[in-house]
């Protein structure tokens, strides 16, 4: 194979086939234990504060990780870098299936994050160096069916782990060990990339350090805000100055940067500016809102994990579907823009739609609802990337095609922070008002002393009263995140649709062939 021969469609696959089965593993590190989370915390004494930071971690540590990742893939080989991010994810899953406590859970779920991001970056950023843009609807509608699959699959397998006496919720964490093994093995059969000569590695250590924790503040903060300290207090101000503080180091520290983790010139390019701010709005919407439908069916509609998992499953299909139609179309036509403003309309729309659930709300409502919110998601995920992938030379579409998964795993991680807050505080304000209105006192013995709920032992009474308070501060979640997949829209708008290419493009491929192996 060389740069100017173009790979052929069995090829390409052939090529894909560990990065799609990587790429399952790292989503199925964070759905598997989605259904799972009550039961896992309420083996190790956790709360609402917990559930949200076992999810956040993780986020938190893909966020950071991802720019780092996306540089080190213009610098090294692609297909070493994907077998170290598998390997790492292997050892924090072994760990966190051993954790006694929620602190060592969340610990280990940071090493995940590190992994997993490290898998779906460059799984984007391989599929980039192997296929032309115009091409590349095709595959990334492929990325979105395994996406979807894994979805899918992660709720309900973790529903069926913690449903079986004889395995236990560690398993959770486990089950994906075997297909991260296979996956390595595979990639080192199959992943053949054409590379530009190496060049001398330089690491920006000082700005992965800087963006880590101005995330990490602005999500301590957002999380703790409302609980500990008022909103509007000493403690947020100083939390957000010293977020602006650290925001402003990094940009200093990106100037200087040799080989900056986000190269700020990237910016300069328009697509890319309002891909990234499009994928903050997406990622607030898409992480922080769904992370809590497993919430919402177990705790307002009093559903197994294994049940919670199968009724989530029109989001999911419409996710696939849409993902899949898009990108063989977009393949056809060449044209892109349309599928993005369709998508963040109707992400909006759902997720309004999903806003007026409460726990009577009928199934198949919901099930409309999360179907046109997950066609919304199918439209929108791969394509944002696509549209920066198409606008950058190839010896910097490591670092782009990272932008945009870091911005919306930014997003995310803030939007499960802040939402996740504020439903712990919207339960526990409607659940005080069903108490107070049904006669009985709120003592901390009936209720969990404020950890997640098991609805099977809170006496029968109070279970109507926990389940209603439940299904509406879910409903206000999603209400919220609605008018962030608006705004989303807004910033679609303004991005100018240029033709995919349907070559590489770049002075690399008229140069004699290289590939890793």
């Amino acid at each position: 194979m060389t740069p100017t021969t173009p790979m052929t469609h069995r090829q390409v696959l052939e090529a894909l086939s560990g990065l799609l089965l990587g790429l399952f593993v790292a989503v199925l590190s964070s759905t598997v234990v989605s259904n799972a989370l009550p039961t896992i915390l309420n083996d190790l004494h956790g709360g609402e504060s917990a559930y949200t930071w076992v999810i956040t971690a993780t986020l938190l540590s893909l966020t950071a990780s991802t720019p780092v990742w996306g540089k080190l893939s213009d610098l090294v080989s692609k297909k070493l870098l994907v077998q170290i991010a598998l390997v790492i994810y292997i050892l924090s899953s072994a760990l966190a299936g051993l954790s006694q406590n929620t602190g060592e859970l969340i610990a280990c779920r940071v090493l995940q994050g590190i992994g997993a991001g490290g898998v779906t970056a460059l799984a984007q950023i391989c599929l980039a160096a192997m296929v032309p843009p115009r091409e590349r609807g095709r595959y990334s509608g492929y990325f979105g069916a395994v996406f979807a699959l894994a979805t899918i699959g992660g709720p309900l397998i973790g529903g069926v782990i913690v449903d079986t006496d004889w395995l236990g919720w560690r398993w959770c964490f486990y089950v994906g060990i075997p297909f991260s093994l296979l996956a390595i093995a595979v990639l080192q059969r199959t992943l053949r990339l054409p590379v530009a000569p190496r060049r001398k590695v330089r690491i920006d250590y000082a700005g992965a350090l800087l963006v880590t924790a101005a995330a990490s503040l602005l999500m301590i903060w957002v999380s703790l805000a409302g609980k500990n300290y008022d909103w509007a207090s000493w403690q947020s101000a100083a939390m957000l100055a010293g977020t602006a503080v650290l925001a402003v180091l990094f940009v200093a520290a990106e100037r200087r940067a040799a080989e900056p983790v986000i190269p700020l010139h990237l910016f300069r390019h328009r697509t890319v500016t309002l891909s990234a701010i499009a994928s903050v709005l997406v990622g607030v919407g898409m992480y922080g809102a769904t992370t809590f439908l497993s919430q919402y069916f177990q705790l307002a509609k009093d559903k197994s994990p294994t049940m919670a998992g199968l009724l989530t499953l029109p989001m999911i299909l419409g996710l696939a579907v849409s993902s899949t139609v898009a990108g063989k179309l977009i393949t056809r036509y060449g044209r892109w823009k349309g599928f993005l403003l369709a998508g963040t309309l109707l992400l909006a729309v759902g997720f309004g739609l999903l806003g007026t659930a409460r726990a009577d709300t009928a199934y198949g409502l919901l099930a409309l609802y999360m179907a046109v919110a997950g066609v919304g998601l199918g439209l929108t995920m791969q394509n944002l990337v696509l549209a920066v992938q198409n606008t950058v030379p190839r010896e910097e579409l490591g670092s782009a095609s990272s932008v945009v998964t870091f911005f919306r795993t930014m997003g995310g991680a803030v939007g499960v922070s802040a939402l996740g807050a504020l439903m712990a505080d919207r339960v526990a304000g409607y659940l005080a008002d069903n108490l107070a209105r049904a006669g009985i006192h709120p003592t901390g013995a009936a209720l969990g002393g404020g950890e997640i709920p098991d609805l099977d032992r809170l006496p029968a009474p109070i279970v109507p009263l926990v389940t209603d308070a439940f299904g509406h501060g879910v409903g206000i979640v999603f209400l919220l995140a609605a008018p962030f997949a608006l705004l989303a829209f807004l910033v679609v708008l303004f991005i100018r649709e240029t033709p995919l290419r349907t070559t590489m493009d770049t002075p690399a491929a008229r140069t004699p062939a290289l590939v890793e192996d």
